[in-house]
């Protein structure tokens, strides 16, 4: 074979003959499940004096026995929604302390088993099928979006979900909600039982239905300020970029806060918006211009963001009135519910 047609070694695309192995994952970088990195933040959110009220996470997270053995290791207070096929009892099992005997000769081992004949139900079966499910729904208001008022059926029991081990775990609640217009069905689990402790139904609701200000803040992030938008491969560039994301995401937020507390609202839909903070720091930041024609340029953005934060306010009344005619029309009054709005003793 010619010279000029021998191969070269193979190389890693993208480095050079001998350069520096860069921007790669570390060696001491192992596979982790979500449920096992949530579950390692929650240690360094604790090992740092975070304390939270209670946590709460989508199916993802819930259908993981482990990590919910993990959070109540920990003595943490958890309200998480899980899929249809979660399973549990909705009375105790009985546990045998002493296992069968091994196959050789020896002693028996002392492992905790089930008594035979107490299968686990999913809970979407538990809800159909359970006396303890035959109770009237209690209808609560949920929430206030932009959309108007949300209105959910609930019902609640004592339930005993199955644990990482297939054993019960301690006394816990089974919280079903139902959308009254939707009719959409979510299943919460939480450690804690309405009655005890000082929790009540309206709390652990809140607290269930409370992951909407988390899924804002990815939504800014990632349409307001690129938190998705990146083309690098380098797990430090990876780092660096999130890490800046989230840096002017927090100063936005700041920036909103100092505003928003100078300025008194006649409505509270009139508040500023991550969008509108965002576009008013870029234009001012077009230094390209003269100084002059930047602040004509920011009062021509600050005009055209009145024009469509009016327009917001009014399709936001206009979405209210509408959700409240339909939950007229089903004989639901949203001033007459119950609500899940914070009172001043929680």
């Amino acid at each position: 074979m010619p010279a000029r047609q021998r191969s070269l070694p193979a190389q890693r695309v993208g480095r050079g003959h001998g350069a520096p192995k860069k921007n790669y994952i570390p060696d001491d970088v192992v596979f982790r499940t979500k449920p096992q990195i949530a579950l390692d933040l929650v240690d360094r959110a604790l090992a740092n004096g975070v304390c939270v009220q209670a946590w709460t996470f989508d199916e993802l997270y819930g259908r993981d026995s482990a990590f919910l053995d993990g959070l109540e290791q920990r003595g943490q207070i958890f309200v998480g929604e899980v899929p249809t096929n979660f399973r549990g009892w909705m009375k105790k099992p009985r546990v045998l302390r002493r296992g069968k005997p091994s196959s050789g000769r020896g002693r028996k081992k002392k492992v905790p088993r089930l008594a035979a004949g107490q299968p686990s139900s999913a809970v979407q079966n538990l809800l159909r099928y359970s006396p303890v499910f035959q109770q009237r729904w209690q209808r609560y208001r949920i929430k206030d979006t932009t959309r108007g008022p949300e209105v959910w059926e609930v019902k609640w029991a004592v339930f005993w979900r199955k644990g990482s081990d297939d054993l019960p775990s301690r006394r816990q609640c089974l919280i079903v909600a139902r959308n009254v217009l939707s009719g959409e069905v979510k299943y919460f689990v939480s450690n804690r039982v309405p009655g005890e402790c000082g929790m009540t139904l309206r709390r652990l609701l809140r607290i269930a239905f409370g992951r909407w200000s988390v899924e804002s803040c990815f939504r800014e992030a990632k349409e307001e300020l690129g938190l998705d938008h990146y083309e690098v491969r380098g797990w430090r560039c990876v780092h660096r970029h999130f890490y800046l994301v989230q840096l002017g995401h927090l100063f936005c937020a700041r920036v909103r806060q100092k505003f928003d507390a100078e300025i008194v609202h006649d409505d509270p839909l009139e508040r500023l918006t991550m969008e509108q903070v965002r576009r008013a720091i870029n234009t001012w930041l077009e230094a390209a211009r003269p100084r002059l024609n930047r602040i004509e340029r920011l009062e021509k953005e600050l005009a055209k963001q009145q024009y469509y934060q009016r327009r917001a306010v009014q399709s936001r009344r206009s979405h209210t009135k509408t959700r409240k005619a339909r939950l007229k029309a089903l004989g639901i009054n949203v001033e007459c519910i119950k609500t899940c709005a914070p009172s001043p003793s929680d």
